[in-house]
C-alpha cells in the first residue's frame, strides 16, 4: 500500500496497491459507496489476478463529518486528498438558501480541480428519449473554479450590497440595474489563465483519444468580456499552442474573408481529411438545441462553469438519466483528481435499498482509467451493458425497459458481481 505520486515529467506514478481516500457521502451515499467499492474490488481482482488492489481510506465530509467532528469539511479530509492525490466521493448535502456553501464546490476550489469531466455515452438496453441515442458520445470539460460558482455575492438588503451598489453607480457609472434598492449582487470572474488551462486540457484529451473536434460553448453574444473572453482565449490558445495539430473556425473565417467561401470550405475539408482536430464554437442555447438535433456534430466540449452544469445534465438525460452519469474533478497539472456521483443525496429514498449505484460506479471506472488500469475499467462498462441489455437494473432504469426487471441496490450489486465472476 502506497501513495500515488507525480513524476518530474508530469505523469502519475501509481503503485500496485494505492491508498485511495473516499467520502461515503450523505443520504444514499451510505448505500452506493459500499456497493461501488465491492464491485471495484471484484473487477480489479479479476483483471489483475490479485497483483493489484485498492486500499480504501475513509475520510469525512458532510453530515457524517459534522456529527463526528463539528466540521462539515475537516482539515484532515483536505490533507488526505492532497497527500494521496486521487480520491472518490459520494453525494454531499448542500442546503438551498442560507447555511453552508456547497461542499462539492469547496473541494474543487481548495484542490484547484479546474476540470469537471463528464463523459456521456449510451448503454445498449437503457431507454432514451432519443431516436438514435447511440449518436451521443461526448466529453464535457467544464471549468470548475471560476464563473458564478466562485460564490462572490452579496445578499439583498445588507450593508455590503449597499456598498456594491454605491460603487457600481458612483464609481463605474452603471445605470442598468432595474431595481437597485432590492437587488442582490454577484460577481462572475472569468480569467484568461483559467479559461486557457481548461481548453488546453480539452484539446490534449481530444488529441490523445483521437476525437474529431473540440467545441467551445459560451454565451459571448451577451457577456462579451467573460463568456466572449473564454471563446477568444480558447481560440488563441489553440492556434498558438497546437499549431499544425488543429484547424480552428477562426482560421476558416480569416480564409473566407481573404479568399472567399469556396477556398475556406476547401481548407476545412483538407484539414478534416488530414486528421487535424477541429476547434469550433457555438452559443450555449443553440448548442442545447443542436445536441438533440445533431448530436454527431459534437465530441469534446469545453465550457464555463454554469453552462457546463446545465449541459452535462441535459446530455445525461438524453442517454437515460443522471443515474448513469459519471463525473470527475481533475487538475491535470498536479495530478489531483476527485471522482464523484453526479446526483444528489436523494433523501426521499435514502435507506430504502432502491438507489441506482451506477453514477458512482461509472465514476469509479473513470478513476481506474485515470490510474492506467483500463482493463478493470473496461470490465465495469461491459458488465453493466450486458446487464442492461438483459433488462436488469434498479427501478429508475428498469421501469422504462421493455424487458426490465427492477432490482434493489444490493440485488443489482450482486448481479454485477455474479456477471463479473462469469467473465
Amino acid at each position: 500500500m502506497d501513495k500515488i505520486l507525480l513524476s518530474k515529467t508530469g505523469k502519475l506514478q501509481v503503485p500496485e496497491h494505492p491508498v485511495i481516500p473516499f467520502i461515503e457521502g450523505d443520504g444514499v451515499g451510505a448505500e452506493i459507496t459500499p456497493a461501488t467499492q465491492s464491485i471495484m474490488h471484484a473487477v480489479v481482482h479479476k483483471a489483475y489476478k490479485g497483483a493489484r488492489s485498492i486500499a480504501w481510506k475513509e475520510v469525512l465530509a458532510g453530515e457524517k463529518a459534522f456529527r463526528t467532528t463539528g466540521s462539515w469539511l475537516p482539515d484532515d479530509t483536505m490533507q488526505a486528498f492532497r497527500e494521496y492525490r486521487v480520491g472518490i466521493k459520494g453525494p454531499l448535502t448542500t442546503p438551498v438558501g442560507g447555511g453552508i456553501r456547497s461542499l462539492n464546490v469547496a473541494l474543487r476550489q481548495e484542490l484547484d480541480l479546474f476540470v469537471c469531466l463528464r463523459p456521456v455515452r449510451w448503454f445498449r438496453g437503457v431507454a432514451s428519449p432519443l431516436k438514435e441515442p447511440s449518436l451521443v458520445d461526448m466529453y464535457v470539460f467544464r471549468e470548475n473554479t471560476e464563473d458564478i460558482y466562485a460564490g462572490i455575492e452579496w445578499e439583498q438588503g445588507t450593508p455590503q450590497a449597499a456598498r456594491v451598489l454605491d460603487f457600481l453607480t458612483r464609481e463605474m457609472g452603471v445605470t442598468k440595474i432595474r431595481f437597485p434598492e432590492t437587488s442582490a449582487f454577484g460577481v462572475k470572474p472569468v480569467s484568461r489563465q483559467g479559461s486557457q488551462r481548461l481548453v488546453r486540457a480539452a484539446i490534449e484529451y481530444a488529441l490523445l483519444k483521437k476525437h474529431p473536434s473540440v467545441t467551445l460553448v459560451h454565451k459571448g453574444n451577451i457577456m462579451k468580456f467573460t463568456e466572449g473572453g473564454f471563446k477568444n482565449w480558447g481560440y488563441e490558445l489553440a492556434e498558438e499552442a497546437f499549431s499544425g495539430q488543429v484547424f480552428t473556425m477562426n482560421q476558416y473565417q480569416r480564409i473566407k474573408e481573404q479568399k472567399g467561401k469556396v477556398q475556406a470550405d476547401a481548407a476545412l475539408e483538407e484539414a478534416k481529411s488530414s486528421g487535424l482536430l477541429l476547434i469550433q464554437d457555438v452559443i450555449a442555447d443553440a448548442f442545447l438545441q443542436n445536441t438533440l438535433l445533431r448530436p454527431r456534430d459534437y465530441s469534446v466540449i469545453a465550457t464555463l462553469n454554469l453552462n457546463g452544469d446545465y449541459i452535462s445534465d441535459q446530455l445525461a438525460a438524453m442517454v437515460g438519466g443522471i443515474g448513469i452519469a459519471p463525473g470527475a474533478n481533475i487538475n491535470y497539472l498536479s495530478g489531483h483528481a476527485l471522482f464523484e456521483a453526479t446526483h444528489g443525496t436523494a433523501p426521499d429514498i435514502a435507506g430504502k435499498n432502491q438507489v441506482n449505484p451506477c453514477s458512482l460506479l461509472l465514476s469509479g471506472a473513470m478513476m481506474l482509467e485515470y490510474l492506467g488500469w483500463s482493463e478493470a475499467s473496461h470490465l465495469i462498462h461491459t458488465t453493466l451493458e450486458s446487464l442492461f441489455e438483459d433488462g436488469y437494473a434498479t427501478h429508475d432504469l428498469a421501469r422504462f425497459m421493455p424487458n426490465g426487471t427492477s432490482l434493489s441496490t444490493t440485488e443489482f450489486r450482486d448481479k454485477v458481481l455474479e456477471r463479473v465472476a462469469m467473465l
